[in-house]
């Protein structure tokens, strides 16, 4: 059997940090603003310090994001940049530059080098150039099909191989658009991507000598043309590890703790389940938990080569899931769980736990609405401003009662 794939999760928040490691990644990776292409990132050089302690701790691994294409007022900088590098201490740089892999090798000889999705890879050879230069790892293009890869890995047996298994899709060139800087100025190799692919257009028909260009069909709403399905592979989990990748990446630096967590936690049960019995292993199951996050869809985009007419979604953008999140547990005592909300709660509503290490979530009935903040008795709870409502643990039957910690998820029935 092969050896099993690292399971390498995205950090956008110290929250996210904490609950991609409580529910069993094997690593997780993270950028600064300035830093990579996440200009607008939520977290801190503080929190990231703190995030990559707490992985640490656990005997996780975390790869630092600093996959900007580099102009000369960047290289200015980077004084700033090394000294980051040293107080951090991350596992390897995540990096697509190849100017600033050069700097790398020169300021930080010892740092291991993975090269990003943004450098496009998407053959053996490029792979043997970057190891050539230093690559300890290659994360390939999602445009690599699955019968690329297994040629890419024979060819490169002694380099790292990493590939997504889930997440959001550019319709451009594996995060390459330059629609979102030309329209709007927001440039998304900077993380300051508008997603154009996601907003609805009106096409402007006109005659030209072979006839009309760019024949349309839409209804009112318009036309979502370049929306893109969300990753998923999921249905091939078995292909792909049979294949021997040594990291499967689970994209969204943007994602909430929420879809982190649940996405980790099926791609956990799915690995280990696959470990105990291959030959037998079903993905249906966890199937049924990604189902619950709020999706474009799902594709498995280039895993078989061309795109499929299932790939798109020319009708809308909105999730498709009837699930959405319930909370996050930010405090436990022997008497009662406090649960932070991310949507409203109302009385009789149910909600199931996700436990990690768990299969089976644990649900409850909300015969009441406490109010935490001083427990008053209410119909409703809406999300914001920390608004969470207290769960006594006599309400749940539960023989795992020990596993409620803080960043333990919950979701419901919309």
């Amino acid at each position: 059997m092969k050896k099993l794939p690292e399971l390498l999760a995205p950090a956008g928040t110290l929250d996210a940090f904490k609950t991609a490691i409580l529910y069993g990644a094997d690593a997780i990776y993270a950028g600064l603003p300035g830093f990579s292409m996440r200009a607008r990132a939520k977290i801190t050089t503080d929190e990231v310090k703190q995030g990559i302690e707490l992985a640490h701790e656990a005997g996780k691994k975390v790869y630092l994001a600093f996959n900007l294409f580099a102009h000369e007022r960047d290289f200015v900088n980077m004084p700033r940049v090394s000294e980051t590098i040293n107080y951090l201490k991350p596992d390897a740089l995540i990096i697509s530059d190849p100017g600033v892999m050069m700097w790398v090798r020169e300021n930080h000889p010892s740092m291991p080098i993975h090269i990003s999705t943004q450098a496009n890879i998407c053959s053996a050879e490029s792979v043997k150039f970057w190891q050539k230069a230093g690559a300890k790892l290659c994360v390939l293009a999602r445009e690599v099909s699955h019968e690329e890869f297994k040629v890419i890995r024979e060819k490169c047996p002694d380099i790292g191989l990493e590939i997504f298994v889930h997440g959001a899709m550019c319709m451009s060139y594996s995060g390459r658009c330059l629609l979102s800087n030309f329209i709007t100025g927001r440039p998304a190799n900077r993380g300051a991507c508008a997603q154009l692919c996601r907003w609805k257009y009106d096409v402007i028909l006109r005659e030209c000598e072979s006839g009309i260009e760019m024949p349309l069909e839409e209804d009112e709403r318009g036309a979502y043309i370049m929306n893109s399905k969300d990753l998923c592979l999921m249905p091939r989990l078995r292909e792909v590890i049979e294949a021997g990748p040594d990291s499967l990446k689970i994209e969204g630096r943007n994602r909430s703790e929420y879809y982190v967590g649940s996405v980790v936690h099926a791609y956990r049960g799915a690995l280990d389940t696959y470990v105990r019995n291959p030959d037998n292993f079903d993905p249906e199951p966890f199937m049924a938990e990604l189902n619950r996050l709020e999706t474009r869809g799902y594709t498995t985009a280039f895993f078989d080569g061309a795109l499929g007419s299932d790939a798109h979604n020319y009708e809308t953008t909105r999730s498709s899931s009837d699930w959405q999140a319930a909370g996050v547990i930010t405090a436990v005592d022997s008497e009662k769980i406090t649960l932070e909300l991310r949507n409203e709660i109302k009385t009789g509503d149910e909600i199931t736990f996700l436990l990690p290490g768990i299969d089976t979530g644990i649900s409850v009935v909300l015969a009441q609405i406490i109010n935490a903040k001083n427990e008053e008795i209410l119909p409703k709870l809406s999300a914001g401003q920390h608004n969470s409502l207290i769960i006594p643990r006599k309400w749940i039957n539960s023989s795992v009662s020990n596993k409620f910690v803080p960043y333990v998820l919950a979701y419901k029935h919309k």
